[in-house]
């Protein structure tokens, strides 16, 4: 079928280096325009590199670029915008106190002329011609996180793309807004464009991909016609191997659960004087996973840090074991004798030292707990040992400092040490950011294994699929509050959605979330 169009894309033997490590080896793509085309791969499969050789990022080693049957060179990503790429990156590159058009034209030679209502009506043409929806006069500042994601896809249309990359688009949507963005692909691809996304999420893929590359160890392992899969068959191209994935829920009777962790009235200012968390409140169970969603900056990663005791609390309590923490901080807590293992959102910002091995980011944890004052390396070289194995953390030695180790073993280090010291509360942001397939599910067995123990698991995700398949009950959180905690048994995925978009379903009112905290 390729043979018979000019391709859009065509990339080949395409080869990237970076040092020691091999990003792309002899890759080959093909896309074809009016198509949707799915990037897949475990994470360090060389996705994101390809694509950053097709927007002008990088320059291949190796291999041959052809846009629309014609050999070209990227010298800059300015060279592959004159082609009619455009990239949209997960992290989203808007000036918050700009209008959506100022956003839209900033950085490119315009005319005095082209301002106001004249790019007005340019954006709502462009608006109008792909079943947009944005206001141009708009600040970024008060659009939600899928308003944004319209604007980047209309910053690049504006400037004569017609073949789009999306990398990682869903990551930080909502169910409904997930719809909306799929619809604009679906009208896009109408209009003749061809778009590659690279996502991690399988259903998705089935749902709006016409055909899906898997690239595996940095190589490209097939092409195939989407409706022709199905999904054990894409993992196990990715992984190499069949993969029996399946999250295991155990429900425990409430005489088996008591609350281990209460949160009561909690609100967190940031230094501008601004609610991060406003009146948060609810309790956490032993043999419980209690899920926390939200779009992005709802308010998880000062929920995290306020119970780990790294950020003031301003208002409320916090109880563990009938013992107030607010204002200790996480040495004080250490010394209660509360073992509280927290894995951050950023694990190696805070979580661990980058410049250490793994051996010593062990003993970083305990060393205040050593009598005397000699460190005895033994019991911390084995934990590193025993963490290594168990979890098939892909190192050269446990003294090989953690900042050359990938995204996901860095990821594994962290949660395999925090797990090791017996917690009772387990804190969990993004436990598995970063991690392949099989190793997600690892994790999602080392949680429940974790539950089974009587410890309680505070997890923040970003996958409503994981979330209820693996969570007892799901805190809302948008702009800080607590909008309903829900059983995921007894609602649909697009009722979080609409949760977090701050919107109450009948049943979760104020009075009904708080008999939710209770439960």
């Amino acid at each position: 079928m390729a043979d018979m169009v000019k391709l859009a894309i065509e990339m080949k033997h395409i080869s990237k280096v970076f040092g020691d490590v091999v990003a792309n080896d002899d890759v080959n793509l093909q896309v074809m325009p009016g198509e949707v085309h799915a990037l897949l791969g475990e994470n360090g499969a060389g996705k994101t590199t390809l694509m950053n050789m097709l927007s002008g990022i990088y320059t291949p080693d190796t291999g041959e670029i052809l846009i629309n049957g014609e050999p070209v060179t990227f010298h800059s990503p300015g060279d592959s915008i004159r082609l009619g790429i455009g990239m949209i990156h997960q992290h989203f590159k808007l000036v918050d106190v700009m209008t959506a058009k100022d956003n839209i034209v900033i950085g490119q030679k315009t005319s005095l002329f082209t301002k106001g209502k004249e790019l007005s009506r340019k954006v709502r043409e462009l608006s109008d011609r792909y079943g947009l929806d944005i206001d141009p006069d708009k600040k970024v500042y008060e659009m939600s996180v899928g308003e944004k994601q319209t604007l980047e896809i209309i910053k690049v249309l504006y400037r004569g793309a017609n073949i789009l990359i999306l990398d990682e688009p869903t990551a930080v949507l909502t169910p409904q807004e997930i719809k909306k963005l799929f619809k604009v692909i679906r009208n896009m691809k109408e209009q003749g464009c061809a778009i590659v996304i690279i996502t991690h999420k399988l259903n998705e893929v089935m749902e709006i991909s016409d055909r899906v590359t898997v690239l595996r160890k940095g190589k490209s392992i097939d092409t195939v016609v989407t409706k022709d899969v199905n999904i054990p068959k894409l993992i196990e191209m990715m992984v190499g191997q069949k993969v029996e994935l399946s999250i295991e829920k155990k429900k425990y009777d409430a005489g088996e659960k008591n609350a281990i962790l209460r949160v009561d009235g909690l609100t967190v200012k940031n230094d501008e004087g601004k609610n991060m968390l406003s009146d948060v409140t609810f309790d956490l169970n032993t043999h419980e996973i209690l899920g926390v969603a939200g779009v992005a900056n709802s308010g998880q990663k000062e929920l995290c840090e306020s119970i780990a005791g790294l950020v003031k609390t301003d208002k409320g309590r916090i109880f563990f074991e009938d013992e107030n923490i607010v204002g200790k901080t996480p040495r004080d807590i250490i010394k209660l004798g509360i073992r509280m293992g927290f894995i951050p959102e950023d694990r190696l910002g805070m979580g661990l030292v980058a410049g250490m091995d793994i051996v010593h980011n062990m003993i970083l944890k305990d060393y205040q707990n050593q009598p005397g004052i000699i460190l005895h390396r033994g019991p911390c070289t084995e934990q590193a040992q025993k963490i290594v194995d168990s979890l098939d953390i892909m190192t050269p030695s446990i003294y090989t400092p953690v900042k050359k180790l990938s995204g996901g073993n860095i990821q594994k280090v962290l949660l395999g040490r925090e797990i090791d010291s017996a917690p009772k509360v387990l804190i969990t942001a993004y436990a598995v950011r970063g991690l392949d397939i099989g190793a997600s599910y690892k994790i999602y067995d080392l949680l429940n294994e974790q539950k089974a123990k009587g410890v309680g698991v505070l997890f923040v995700g970003e996958d409503l699929d994981v979330l209820m398949d693996l969570c007892d009950r799901i805190v809302v959180l948008c702009h800080g509050e607590v909008i309903g905690i829900v059983d995921p048994d007894e609602v649909t995925k697009e009722d979080i959605g609409l949760l977090m978009t701050g919107q109450r379903l009948e049943g979760t009112s104020d009075e009904n979330t708080e008999k939710g905290g209770e439960a």
